[in-house]
């Protein structure tokens, strides 16, 4: 009877995946078209209801050295993961440690030249959990003050999480250079401008990940209930 029951657990979410990997190609084409004419948008250009289908699974990182991201804001799916709220964690946590020299290399890329970045994952299965293959994309932004050091991203796991928290291997990845767009395509649209969303203050980047409240009202849309500090 178990058995049938995580049959059918299985199904749904094989079958919510594939409706994910759909919405993936969307999110990109929103983030392309936030660049208008740039190589790289800026991250006040995304508003969060364009990427609404993928909100849980979204992330923003910043990077804070060279090849090394953090977490500024992340979807509940990334917490699910971890089994504990990510905010202000670096990417690599994710990552199992004999892969992350992989992953800073692809952070470089991500930032400094800059690229789209696509990496295909996969968590072994141990006590608790099974297998869990996933993808986690990342898109670069640039900040307020006009460098690339944020990224726009979105992490997709085909399966159940079961005991937490995971860390994946890469299995494979890719790396598409960016060039400026010939065109702009139309963005979705939307009723008005968020006033935070993704919104840095305007002021040079603090260490510090709780003075950002600006990314406060952000958290309430990926999150169904707020967690106090």
């Amino acid at each position: 009877m178990q058995e049938d029951i995580n049959h059918v657990k299985t199904t749904l979410i094989h079958s919510g995946m594939r409706g994910k990997e759909k919405n993936l190609a969307a999110f990109i084409t929103y983030w392309s078209s936030m660049r208008k004419g740039q190589v790289v948008p800026r991250r006040t250009d995304i508003d969060p209801r364009g990427i609404e289908a993928l909100l849980e699974n979204a992330f923003i990182a910043e990077k804070i050295a060279p090849g090394l991201a953090r977490l500024r804001i992340a979807g509940t799916h990334l917490s699910d993961l971890m089994g504990m709220e990510v905010r202000g964690m670096p990417i690599s946590a994710f990552i199992a440690p004999e892969h992350r020299t992989t992953l800073s290399e692809l952070l470089v890329e991500v930032f400094d030249r800059p690229a789209i970045v696509k990496i295909n994952v996969e968590s072994p299965a141990g006590i608790g959990h099974r297998a869990l293959k996933g993808t986690l994309l990342m898109l670069p932004l640039r900040s307020d003050l006009g460098d690339t050091s944020r990224a726009l991203g979105c992490f997709l796991t085909d399966g159940l999480i079961g005991r937490t928290p995971r860390r994946f291997n890469i299995v494979s990845h890719s790396v598409e250079n960016l060039a400026a767009p010939a065109e702009t395509a139309p963005a979705p649209t939307v009723e008005k401008a968020p006033e935070a969303g993704f919104a840095d203050p305007a002021t040079p980047y603090d260490a510090t990940p709780q003075k950002h409240p600006s990314e406060r009202p952000y958290l309430r849309l990926v999150q169904n209930s707020e967690q106090s500090d």
